[in-house]
């Protein structure tokens, strides 16, 4: 009887590295299901058709920004609220850009491009993990980037197509699914208690900035001031 062994090495080649960078992503991309699932009943319940909602997670491919859409959409659709909304939600995606940037040496610009359009939170996480032992390649990243984002156009429509049969996804916790999914990625970034200081100052800095701004401006606040305190925090150890 055969049996599906784990990829276990980076330096056979192609393949091998696509198929560790899919195993390395699935977790999260089990994980991310019922996110999906609840993202696409939501978008249901606003009127937006399965084609429609495909096209919004194609195009978009970014789970908050899209969760903020749909919680805004209405008739007539406030275009210019819905754009400013989920931008100010995606400028983490500069810094998470400029944290991956660096280990995408063996990319070169053309798959550069490619690589960071596919950029999601679980997607960099698992990729700056892997960039950390110094063995990010592009099949490795693509590995894990084109089947998360497949399933998460495959479950979001799912979710509008049967929008109606769970009616209150909260009864199930399905809605703790989103922070569930953050925090395995916060574990899976942890690097002893020099993590502890930029986690504590992005999470503090974040709750001050929800309390006293309007808007989601404490999302990409937050991510300032957690990379000022790991760049401070790093500093004795570089001129050591």
């Amino acid at each position: 009887m055969s049996t599906i062994e784990r990829p276990t090495s980076s330096s056979g080649g192609w393949r091998e590295d696509f198929l560790l960078g899919v195993w390395q992503m699935l977790p999260l991309l089990i994980a991310c299901i019922p996110f999906a699932l609840i993202l696409g009943a939501l978008a249901a319940g606003k009127g937006i058709s399965p084609a429609e909602t495909t096209l919004m997670s194609a195009l978009v491919f970014a789970g908050s920004a899209q969760l903020i859409a749909i919680g805004l959409w209405q008739h007539p659709i406030p275009a210019l609220v819905i754009v400013a909304s989920t931008a100010m939600v995606n400028l983490r995606h500069l810094l998470m850009s400029a944290a991956i940037g660096p280990y995408m040496g063996r990319f070169g610009p053309r798959r550069s491009y490619v690589a960071l359009y596919f950029l999601a939170d679980e997607i960099w996480a698992v990729a700056l993990r892997r960039a950390a032992e110094g063995q990010l390649t592009p099949a490795f990243y693509f590995g894990q980037a084109i089947p998360f984002y497949l399933s998460w156009l495959m479950w979001t429509t799912v979710g509008n197509l049967i929008g109606g049969v769970i009616p209150d996804p909260r009864r199930y916790g399905f809605d703790f699914a989103f922070a569930a999914v953050f925090l395995v990625i916060l574990f899976g970034l942890w690097r002893g208690r020099r993590s502890a200081a930029p986690i504590l100052v992005s999470a503090l800095t974040s709750l001050v900035c929800w309390k006293f701004l309007p808007g989601v401006w404490y999302i990409f606040v937050a991510g300032i001031a957690g990379t000022a305190a790991a760049a401070i925090l790093a500093r004795p150890a570089d001129a050591s």
